[in-house]
């Protein structure tokens, strides 16, 4: 028995323990991937406590660590993919993979150093990449598959320039494996990581640690063979992943609570608290500026109805349907909040206009003139809109809502099916209401 193996062992299903703990509580499209890696490495030190076992036993033993050790990295680099729920092509380069690294680590291991099958195994590194990427290519053009199709073709080269090397062969070749997986572990998570966050330079700086071990090992071994370095060290790269994933999942898990606490849980717009915030930070532009800023307040009218009749469910992807309308319709530099049931608010930011502001009512209204169709429903909502001009009609942020909501009121609370809201007589100087949507006052659908 290898007993040096079992503090690592120990170690290692300790820290993947916490990892699945905080996985557990932060799903992320990365994570499940993650978790089945860090088992293989489990599953890698487990195995080497037997590699020593005389026979066909430390030999199966020798496999199974070879091979979740390099399937481990393989998984790593899949579960890092940005596209790979969406392109059958990532599923079969896992496989190919996978099956790849296991057919070549089994010739290394019980094969005659000689053996021909050496020879179509090392080009499948290559072979199965650049298959699976030509035949893809009008789907999947990504510079990272590129990337790793480079990485594993110079494997393939490698490994037929070295893998018959008398004496130093076969650890060449294993070595020259594990360090593509492990280095390719390392550009796709610089890929997929491009942050200067902690998790992020602590992980990306670990598997490239990690890749460098079987090189650096591999020189110390054979140009060195006087300095002694404990297996410890050699493995203090897995631990730096470990916690640098750790901390990539603490992460992503505070900026999904920074956004939850920002944004509307329904429809992913800003919320009030937001909206309020960037409204402040518009009127203040404005102000500086001497120029411009504009608020919409939209109410949608009948909604009670959409509820009462096909159900909260239905009424909840209406309002999404909604969001996704406005928010194609307005600037990327302007604002559209959920700030409650069925009211959504646009802040339109400078170079804007009261003649802007009054196009931009006009076309929201206009996109709920169609009918929605949610499913198999066929949904029509209209809107009440209110226009408030900041300074001509306010000079602060609470004066300026409240004219954009009395205005919206004003309107909703007049419109009947008999007399459309564009013909309602409002209160102020104007007679109608498309007199004072024309003066920037009020507009309604």
């Amino acid at each position: 028995m290898n007993w040096s193996a079992l503090p690592d062992l120990a170690a290692v299903g300790l820290l993947t323990g916490a990892f699945a703990s905080v996985a557990k509580r932060n799903q992320t499209n990365n994570s499940d991937g993650w978790l089945i890696g860090w088992l293989m490495i489990a599953l890698h030190f487990a195995a080497s406590l037997f590699q020593n076992l005389p026979g066909a036993a430390g030999e199966w033993a020798q496999l199974i660590s070879m091979v979740a050790l390099g399937w481990s990295g393989i998984l790593f680099m899949w579960a890092s993919v940005p596209y790979r729920r969406r392109q059958a092509s990532s599923r079969w380069l896992l496989f190919g993979l996978l099956a790849t690294n296991t057919l070549y680590f089994s010739l290394l291991e019980f094969a005659a150093p000689t053996n021909w099958a050496l020879v179509p195994a090392a080009a499948l590194f290559g072979l199965v990449p650049l298959t699976i990427t030509l035949v893809a290519i009008r789907k999947v053009n990504h510079a990272l598959r590129w990337v790793i199709l480079s990485l594993f073709v110079s494997l393939s080269v490698f490994l037929l320039v070295v893998q018959y090397r008398p004496n130093i062969g076969p650890d060449l070749a294993l070595n020259g494996v594990l360090f593509t997986v492990y280095f390719g572990c390392c550009i796709h998570f610089w890929f997929a990581y491009r942050r200067s966050s902690a998790g992020s330079v602590v992980t990306t700086f670990g598997f490239l640690a990690w890749a460098s071990v079987f090189v650096v090992g591999e020189v110390i071994y054979y140009k060195f063979p006087a300095v002694h370095v404990e297996a410890e060290v050699w493995n203090l790269p897995k631990y730096l992943v470990a916690v640098g994933m750790i901390l990539l999942l603490l992460e992503d898990q505070l900026e999904h609570n920074r956004h939850l606490a920002l944004h509307d849980h329904l429809t992913g717009l800003p919320n009030r608290r937001l909206y309020q915030d960037r409204l402040a930070n518009a009127l203040e532009r404005a102000r500086r500026s001497e120029s411009h800023a504009a608020l919409l307040v939209v109410d949608l009218d009948g909604f009670k109805m959409v509820n009462d009749t096909f159900g909260h469910h239905v009424g909840d992807l209406v309002l999404q349907r909604v969001g996704e309308l406005f928010s194609a319709r307005v600037r990327r530099s302007d604002t559209v909040a959920r700030t409650g049931g069925d009211e959504f608010t646009i802040i339109l930011e400078e170079p804007t206009s009261p003649a802007a502001a009054k196009h931009v009512a006009m076309s929201l209204m206009h996109l709920l003139d169609q009918p929605l169709m949610i499913g198999e429903h066929t949904i029509h909502v209209g809107a009440s809109v209110g226009i408030a001009i900041f300074p001509e009609d306010a000079r602060d942020m609470e004066s300026l809502c409240i004219a954009a909501d009395l205005r919206m009121y004003n309107i909703k609370h007049g419109a009947t099916e008999d007399k459309p809201a564009s013909q309602l007589p409002v209160k102020g100087p104007y007679p109608t209401l498309q007199q004072g949507m024309q003066a920037g006052l009020q507009v309604a659908d």
